[in-house]
C-alpha cells in the first residue's frame, strides 16, 4: 500500500529498544515538525480552501500526537531532549529543484509530506510488531493508522492539484530516490534515520 521501494531492516528495532528515550524525543520533534508543515502549507497556499481545511485539522491532530509522545516521556521519568538534525529529511529535500510555478511548488511539498508520512507509517508498523515493550507497541500501532491516513491525504492532494500522470511519475521517481537514501540509514535511534 505505501509503495516504499526499500523496507526498513527489522534490526532497526534492536537499536530503538536500546535507546527508547532517544526515539521518543526524536518522535516528539517529528510530530512538532509535522504540525509546522501543516501550518506552513496554510500560510503559503491560503487560496486552496480544501487544503487549508484539512491542514487545520492536521495541526490539531499532530500537536495532540506531540503531547501523547511527550506524556510518554514524562511517564517514564524523563524530560524532552533537544531536537536534532534529521538527515533523512535533509537528503529528501534535495530531490526536487527549487523554483517553478506555485502549483509545482505545492505539489512537490505535498509529495515530500506524503513520503515522510509513508515512511513513518512503515516504521510505526515495525515498532508495533517488534517492540518487546507492549505498551509502546500498542502506542505505535494506534499511531500507524493516522500516518497512513496522512500519507494518502497528501498524495491525494498532490494528484488533485497537479496533472495526475506527471504527479504519479514524480512520485515513483521520489520513491526510488528515497530508497537510495534509506540504503544508507537505519542505524540510529531516530524515526527516519
Amino acid at each position: 500500500m505505501l509503495g516504499l521501494k526499500l523496507p526498513t531492516d527489522p534490526r532497526w528495532v534492536n537499536i530503538v529498544e536500546k535507546n527508547i528515550k532517544e526515539i521518543l524525543t526524536d518522535h516528539a520533534f517529528c510530530e512538532q515538525k509535522a504540525t509546522s508543515t501543516a501550518i506552513s502549507l496554510i500560510v503559503s497556499f491560503p487560496e486552496y480552501t480544501d487544503l487549508v481545511q484539512e491542514m487545520v485539522a492536521l495541526v490539531k491532530e499532530e500537536i495532540s500526537h506531540f503531547k501523547m509522545v511527550h506524556d510518554k516521556i514524562i511517564e517514564r521519568g524523563w524530560t524532552l531532549g533537544r531536537d536534532r538534525r534529521d538527515d533523512y529529511v535533509i537528503a529528501l529535500l534535495k530531490f526536487f529543484p527549487k523554483g517553478g510555478s506555485r502549483t509545482t511548488q505545492l505539489v512537490h511539498r505535498l509529495l515530500y509530506a506524503a513520503l515522510i508520512e509513508a515512511r513513518s507509517c512503515e516504521r510505526f508498523r515495525l515498532l508495533s510488531e517488534e517492540l518487546e515493550d507492549q505498551e509502546l507497541a500498542e502506542f505505535y500501532r494506534n499511531l500507524m493508522v493516522s500516518e497512513a491516513n496522512h500519507y494518502t491525504m497528501f498524495l491525494g492532494f498532490a494528484r488533485q492539484y497537479g496533472e495526475k500522470k506527471e504527479v504519479d511519475t514524480k512520485w515513483q521517481q521520489l520513491l526510488e530516490f528515497e530508497a537510495e537514501i534509506m540504503s544508507n540509514l537505519g542505524t540510529s535511534e531516530t524515526i527516519h534515520g
